[in-house]
């Protein structure tokens, strides 16, 4: 995936797109740029302008490509046949990634952090060596640090992270062994998404 330069991209799409943008460097940042850009109306946006958005939104926040976005909600209403609400599904599918999962878990302060860490072969899961980011993980899953990683200094550095996060109910994380469990699947109650997956499907059935 092309990267685009982090403020422009919470500039147009929101703030809640990086963890970056949720500083007070980046406010300084915005309010400086507010002062230079010039008076005007602002832009009415369609429903299909919100819907592209939104869409715009999560693809950058989980670091996913325009086919790989399609695929999960060619999943979704493959599903949503079987009496499965798709909405649901695609919520499933995004934070199941495993480089979701690393980053929800705090072992990471962004999912780009770590999708580098899963890539490099620091990650387990089970107990088996995972190089795939985009690898979905299931309840009952257990998602831990590599022995010979633990012996890193920045090891210490991400125990206190860990300390620090709040994590999704239906994670939880042991801070002594640097292991984590799926101890349920995502849904819209327990999970705080950076877009409205109900708006891409809807842009993806037009």
């Amino acid at each position: 995936m092309k990267t685009q330069p982090t403020y422009k991209v919470c500039r147009r799409l929101g703030a809640g797109v990086y963890d970056k943008c949720q500083t007070q460097k980046f406010m300084l940042s915005e309010a400086r740029h507010a002062k230079n850009v010039k008076g005007g109306r602002r832009r009415t946006l369609s429903d299909f302008g919100k819907q592209l958005i939104e869409k715009q939104r999560v693809r950058f926040a989980y670091g996913i490509t325009e086919r790989q976005l399609r695929g999960y909600v060619e999943e979704s209403n493959r599903v949503a046949v079987l009496g499965t609400d798709p909405i649901v599904r695609m919520i499933e599918q995004l934070e199941m990634r495993l480089d979701n999962v690393v980053y929800r878990l705090g072992l990471t302060t962004s999912r780009r952090a770590a999708r580098q860490l899963v890539s490099h072969g620091h990650i387990l899961v089970n107990g088996r060596r995972v190089t795939i980011p985009s690898l979905q993980v299931k309840e009952g899953d257990t998602v831990s640090v590599r022995e010979r990683t633990r012996g890193l200094p920045i090891i210490e550095k991400i125990k206190k992270q860990v300390e620090e996060r709040t994590l999704p109910a239906w994670l939880t994380f042991d801070v002594k062994k640097l292991e984590g469990s799926v101890k349920a699947r995502p849904t819209p109650e327990n999970t705080e998404m950076p877009g409205s997956a109900g708006a891409i499907l809807e842009y993806y059935s037009r």
